[in-house]
């Protein structure tokens, strides 16, 4: 792959693919990590005398504008992290981009409105899509990729584009794909992954690719107690997926066989119901044990022991993958588990990779240091794709 130091850029017009799809709170973004993390390509290439033209998307509109997928609250904190302006097209590739990009001048910034406002960004349909990258294609000279937490997508912007310009890879990406290869090309070992969130669904391609890499997989969120169930543990009214039972069963056996030791919780922090995210406010909360969890109760945290136990597994590893928070992180009595796993990884010495999605989100939410770890990843999905072996399309598209 090129990389931007391989292009010519001054007086041209640069169009960088990033990754903005930050969380919002009606106008406020609340966790602007993903702005920041595209900050230096950007700076890199105004100072250098380009004409940048971001574009990303936000949310999952369907094809039409939506105040509130709009990108005009991202255009203001880009400009604030830069230390410039930034000029806001309030479409794609309409009248307002075009004359958008028709009078930016060397060094200058402008950001596109929301790719997904157009059909085409997100279409099925090769013709469609093409077309749209077509009209995108006009706009610029050269394509610079750096939205790495959508390279697992064969969008427009993403996959077809860079076909139609000169292009090359950005810094976040090729960081992002630096460290990947360091979690699967001769690992530091002990190799330790901890793996959370919601559902086992979501993680089934990675615990099949990381059974073959991983040291001990340690488990925690809504995810774990499908895990229970699978050892013959009562789960309550745990989140549960009955249709994974046999697939987590055939990975225990799996695990066993490779000698890659799994770690489930021993105790949970249970209440009677899904807490309140907004109110925040303190809820009954019980610890039981894992496996005695009665109905009416569901765990919605690891508990203190399996703490301990989780903090134990961590501290002798040489390399740590992390994916998922063990509880309800963002309410404060089902934060603990999630805390502790980072603390964990703040205090070993081995290279620590924070994986995206909401364990990035925790992180900084919880008030960690973010420079404390090794890599805090901006892509959730892609990682996890690349872990499984997937090609993804985005960085496909980047090759020469």
């Amino acid at each position: 792959m090129q990389t931007i130091d391989d292009l010519q850029v001054a007086g041209r017009r640069v169009f960088v693919r990033a990754d903005l799809n930050v969380p919002l709170d009606g106008e406020t973004i609340t966790d602007d990590g993903r702005i920041r993390a595209v900050v230096p390509t950007i700076a890199r290439l105004a100072d250098a005398g380009a004409r940048v033209i971001v574009a990303s998307h936000l949310g999952r509109p369907k094809g039409a504008p939506e105040a509130r997928f709009s990108l005009a609250p991202v255009a203001k904190r880009l400009g604030e992290l830069l230390g410039r302006p930034v000029a806001f097209a309030t479409d794609t590739v309409g009248d307002s981009a075009a004359a958008t990009v028709a009078g930016l001048g060397d060094g200058e910034v402008a950001l596109l409105e929301n790719l997904r406002f157009n059909a085409g960004e997100t279409s099925k349909d090769d013709a469609e899509r093409g077309a749209f990258a077509d009209r995108l294609a006009a706009l610029a000279d050269v394509y610079v990729g750096d939205g790495f937490g959508a390279v697992h997508r064969g969008h427009a912007s993403v996959y077809d584009l860079p076909a139609r310009l000169p292009h090359a890879v950005g810094g976040l990406i090729a960081t992002e794909v630096g460290v990947l290869r360091r979690l699967t090309d001769d690992v530091a070992r002990p190799y330790v992954v901890v793996l959370g969130g919601a559902k086992v669904s979501d993680k089934l391609g990675v615990i099949d690719h990381l059974l073959k890499r991983a040291d001990r997989i340690l488990i925690g969120g809504g995810m774990a107690y499908t895990f229970l169930k699978a050892e013959g543990h009562e789960v309550g009214d745990s989140l549960l997926q009955e249709d994974q039972i046999a697939t987590v069963q055939g990975y225990l056996a799996e695990a066993k066989e490779r000698g890659v030791e799994f770690v489930v919780p021993v105790d949970v922090v249970a209440g009677k119901e899904f807490p309140d995210l907004s109110a925040k406010a303190p809820v009954e909360a019980t610890v039981l044990a894992a496996d005695a969890i009665p109905a009416g109760l569901m765990g919605l945290d690891i508990g203190p022991e399996s703490r301990k136990l989780y903090a134990a597994k961590l501290a002798d590893a040489a390399t740590v993958f992390w994916n998922g928070p063990m509880g309800v992180f963002e309410h404060p009595d089902f934060a603990e588990g999630t805390r502790t796993v980072a603390q964990a990884l703040v205090d070993s010495p081995a290279f620590t990779v924070v994986g995206g999605g909401d364990s990035a989100a925790a992180v900084r939410i919880l008030g960690f240091d973010e420079a404390a770890f090794g890599h805090i990843s901006t892509g959730g999905g892609a990682s996890l794709e690349y872990l499984e072996g997937k090609t993804l399309p985005g960085l496909a598209a980047l090759e020469d």
